[in-house]
């Protein structure tokens, strides 16, 4: 087994593909009804590397998810449009998309974060008034939830081709880091879920809510729900720190646990013709010196090498 690149690399399932960040590039494929791949690829914007903010830490937490949010709209975008291009013939405009997500923003401030504080108001109303008690039950809820709605959504045939090619992006990203060809036989081999993945770090952020809203006590309502949406930034950043520290040390693996354990509800088993796609996306998002040692490993799967490139 060959050694594999020095890079890391990570990724995100999109509508019908893949988009793969590499250190210098991010790419984005999409398979097309028509049975052809179709990708993209654009230089990875790397604000949070040349700040000194990045430095920082817990503030570097921040800047990479926001830097992330951004990257992963630009590729679910991209994806949504070709979507539309060819199954209703109607593109996806990025307004509408836009709209779609705040939307999907003012439901989950909604959902996840209204909800849970008035099952722990209700609770402190059987039990008596207590910070700690409040809190537990407000995490321990907004946790049900959260579970909840992603069993809820994976119920949904698009949602579960999505978490298909979830799978197929963290199969590929295994054989990579192992240092395996990419053929089908090695990738399949691997398993769907992988600990670096961002539901790992939702899971994290939930957790350490708990904590976090516990120290902050019982302002007035109006504080207690501006708590739960102005401290966001400052809850990512620790949760950031965490699991960069976990991933370096084998005795604090356990903080990857619980990510992996709700990786079942979010992958799936993908199809060859789902790896293929994640393996073209992970091609082009690398470089040339990075895909000539790829390709040294051994064969790659044909399927993948036949895209096309947009403009």
């Amino acid at each position: 087994m060959s050694r594999p690149p020095g890079s890391t690399v990570g990724g995100q399932a999109v509508i019908e593909g893949v988009m793969m960040r590499a250190p210098s590039k991010w790419a984005v494929a999409v398979r097309r009804p028509d049975g052809v791949i179709e990708a993209r690829s654009d230089p990875l914007p790397r604000l949070s590397s040349r700040s000194r903010l990045a430095r920082i830490p817990f503030i570097r937490g921040v800047m990479v998810l926001g830097e992330s949010l951004s990257l992963g709209f630009r590729a679910l975008s991209w994806s949504a449009r070709k979507a539309g291009d060819e199954e209703s013939g109607e593109e996806l405009k990025t307004g509408h998309i836009v709209v779609a997500m705040v939307i999907a923003l003012v439901v989950f401030v909604g959902f996840f974060m209204l909800l849970p504080l008035l099952a722990a108001r209700g609770a402190e109303k059987v039990f008596g008034e207590s910070t700690i008690l409040f809190n537990v039950v407000d995490g321990l809820v907004r946790v049900l939830l959260f579970v909840g709605y992603i069993w809820a959504i994976g119920r949904s045939k698009d949602i579960k081709r999505v978490f298909e090619f979830h799978g197929a992006e963290h199969k590929t990203i295994h054989a990579y880091e192992a240092g395996d060809p990419l053929t089908m036989e090695e990738i399949q081999k691997y398993s769907p879920r992988h600990p670096r993945c961002g539901t790992n770090f939702l899971l994290i952020v939930i957790l350490i809510a708990v904590v976090v809203f516990t120290i902050v006590g019982r302002p007035a309502l109006i504080w207690l729900v501006a708590s739960r949406i102005f401290l966001i930034p400052v809850i990512a950043g620790i949760a950031y720190e965490v699991l960069k520290i976990a991933a370096n040390r084998r005795e604090l693996a356990f903080f990857a646990k619980p990510g992996i354990w709700l990786q079942r509800l979010t992958t799936a088993e993908p199809t060859p013709d789902q790896v293929e796609v994640a393996v073209a996306s992970l091609l082009i998002a690398l470089d040339d010196e990075e895909r000539q040692l790829v390709e040294a490993r051994g064969p790659v799967t044909p399927g993948a090498l036949a895209y096309q490139v947009s403009g």
